[in-house]
């Protein structure tokens, strides 16, 4: 399993339930065609943790890389319906950071 880690802003807190809303509609879209297995958003605690990573956290899990780039190729032409649901999420976010992680170890690789 591969999972996205994306962690952000609002530009406009006060918007942080119409942007869930937003953002199920859109990652649900993505799972209901197959290229994203789930995700999950969680929001900082009492202000702990590094401000420079932004107060929203955001995973996104797929099975492979494979997955994760059919995903990424549905959203990156930026037309039809999709990009009506990416937009509504994107034009909402700032100081975006992200990494991309694995399960360890590898499957593939053997034991010692």
């Amino acid at each position: 399993m591969d999972t996205y880690h994306i962690w952000f802003n609002l530009k406009e807190s006060s918007q942080d339930l119409p942007f869930t809303r937003h953002l199920g509609a859109f990652l649900d879209h993505l799972q209901d065609q197959g290229t994203i297995e789930g995700w999950r958003l969680q929001r900082r605690k009492l202000g702990f943790g590094p401000p420079e990573l932004g107060e929203f956290h955001l995973t996104i899990e797929t099975e492979n890389l494979d997955q994760l780039d059919r995903a990424f190729g549905q959203v990156s032409p930026r037309t039809g319906e999709v990009e009506k649901l990416h937009a509504k999420v994107w034009s909402q976010v700032t100081d975006f950071r992200s990494g991309l992680f694995r399960d360890f170890p590898d499957p593939e690789r053997e034991a010692a």
